[in-house]
């Protein structure tokens, strides 16, 4: 069992902030990225921010210079710290996990999802 719990989301004003956080759980070997998409209304599920346990960062460019991704790789913990957001922010935000559970194989995890909304 591999389990992906979100914290955070909810009502923020143009120009503020929110962080969101995602822990994983459950019987697990070792976790190679964690990151963040989002889907807005009437669009397709976008890749936000990936970051592997390595440290390396992908940042998709309507974010980028906004957001920033972090983790705590003892923790299987990953976070994003949304900056200066704009209307078009809003979205359901998910989680993601490429996990190594114990004695499985590879795969992806989601979680559950969050909602943001950006607006005044």
């Amino acid at each position: 069992q591999v389990h992906l719990v979100e914290s955070g989301g909810g009502l923020v004003q143009p120009g503020g902030s929110l962080g969101l956080s995602c822990a994983a759980s459950g019987s697990i070997e070792a976790i190679s990225a964690m990151g963040w998409h989002r889907q807005a209304p009437g669009k397709q599920r976008e890749l936000v921010a990936g970051i592997t346990n390595g440290g390396s960062t992908n940042i998709a460019d309507p974010v980028k210079g906004r957001f920033t991704i972090s983790r705590d790789n003892a923790k299987n913990t990953v976070y994003l710290q949304m900056n200066r957001m704009k209307p078009e922010d809003t979205a359901v935000y998910y989680c993601f996990a490429e996990v190594l559970p114990n004695g499985g194989s590879w795969g992806d995890y989601w979680g559950q999802g969050t909602q943001v909304t950006v607006s005044s």
